[in-house]
């Protein structure tokens, strides 16, 4: 009784806000049923062109009264992405993960920073990435991607807002529950994510998954510790999205509690 469905959600972002946690997190809700890997079908010419068919083939099975959801962060600040999953359902549920912009730029150059070190790849400091000439490199990818009121523009050209689900990537971290339990209503489920399906590991610093009486945390590549970055060029991060985070609570109805 059961087959393979086109996502009904789709986590569209963004890149380092959580995206993982939070599939992670849903998977335990029995009514939800998880893409096992990101698919860059909408934001990737090459997929794009396989074909619904070849993304359906990608998801998991499910039953009638379950929800599918993929998850792929760069649909977020993909140009293509909003129009290609408005075509492909137009009356579809988003749920968008961010945080706090500063972290997410630190968050994105640490995992570049580990993604090289491994490869055995030259790094570079962080200030020297993020400073050119002594001015803040705007065009740096990682600081492009932290500009969320730029990317919603897009969305809201093809989407309404009460489509878009906002999860606060910085509380998900610190009391997932009732992150948890806002999706929960905005996805028309039943309440059945619960406190026990949580408990923090002191270790790793963050909360880990307890289901189906198993006991799991997210990967070891979650959690890694940020570089200390030099005050002054924080204090320019800060400076610089501050009016970028002003338009983007303006678009979004709601304010976060970011620098």
């Amino acid at each position: 009784g059961t087959s393979r469905q086109i996502p009904q959600t789709i986590i569209i972002g963004v890149r380092k806000g959580g995206t993982r946690a939070l599939l992670e997190m849903l998977d335990i809700h029995p009514n939800i049923v998880v893409a096992a890997t990101e698919v860059h079908f909408f934001d990737w010419d090459e997929n794009y062109v396989k074909g619904m068919d070849w993304y359906r083939n990608l998801m998991p099975f499910s039953y009638g009264n379950q929800i599918t959801i993929e998850k792929t962060p760069g649909y977020f600040t993909s140009p293509q992405a909003p129009e290609r999953i408005h075509d492909m359902n137009s009356s579809i549920k988003l749920l968008l993960i961010l945080r706090d912009p500063t972290e997410r730029v630190i968050s994105d150059y640490t995992q570049v920073y580990y993604n090289r070190v491994e490869s055995h790849k030259p790094v570079q400091l962080f200030e020297d990435i993020v400073i050119k000439n002594g001015v803040l490199n705007t065009k740096y990818k990682a600081i492009q991607r932290s500009l969320y009121d730029v990317h919603m523009e897009k969305w809201l050209k093809h989407f309404s807002l009460d489509q878009i689900h906002i999860v606060d990537g910085n509380t998900l971290i610190k009391d997932p529950l009732p992150e948890l339990q806002k999706v929960e209503r905005f996805l028309n489920l039943p309440s059945r994510i619960m406190s026990s399906n949580f408990y923090f590991n002191q270790t790793k610093g963050f909360y880990c998954i307890r289901s189906d009486g198993r006991e799991r945390c997210l990967h070891e590549s979650k959690g890694r510790p940020h570089p200390l970055v030099n005050s002054t060029v924080l204090e320019q991060l800060y400076s610089y999205f501050r009016e970028h985070n002003a338009k983007f609570y303006r678009m979004v109805n709601h304010s976060f509690d970011w620098h």
